[in-house]
């Protein structure tokens, strides 16, 4: 079963990370990535730019509408994914569990509906 979990934060808490500290945190992620793939259940990950770049789209109305920033007034932001193959949810709840981003904000667990359509 694919998961893929959804990596919330404040951008705020970034703020003042020097490039060492930026370091860090890619070694920290590094190993989480080469844990996943060691145990074989890696599918893909990225890690997003800053909310101030987006662009949001909505063709709800009828009619295109393009709007710059993120749609959602909120302190966390999505900061990037993982998607990982596992057996089961409890499995999956595991790996989110040791994801780095867990430590600081929030990771969202929600299981592919592609195997449904």
């Amino acid at each position: 079963m694919r998961y893929t979990f959804l990596l919330y934060s404040n951008p705020a808490d970034f703020a003042d990370m020097t490039p060492e500290d930026w370091a860090t945190q890619k070694e920290v992620y590094g190993a989480y990535i080469g844990a996943l793939q060691q145990a074989g259940v890696f599918v893909d990950t990225d890690w997003l730019q800053g909310v101030e770049t987006a662009t949001t789209l909505s063709a709800a109305s009828g009619s295109v509408q393009v709007q710059d920033g993120p749609f959602a007034e909120t302190k966390e932001t999505l900061g990037g994914f993982f998607a990982i193959d596992v057996p089961d949810l409890d499995t999956a709840i595991e790996w989110a569990g040791k994801c780095p981003a867990a430590q600081f904000g929030k990771v969202e667990i929600r299981a592919s509906a592609m195997d449904s359509l």
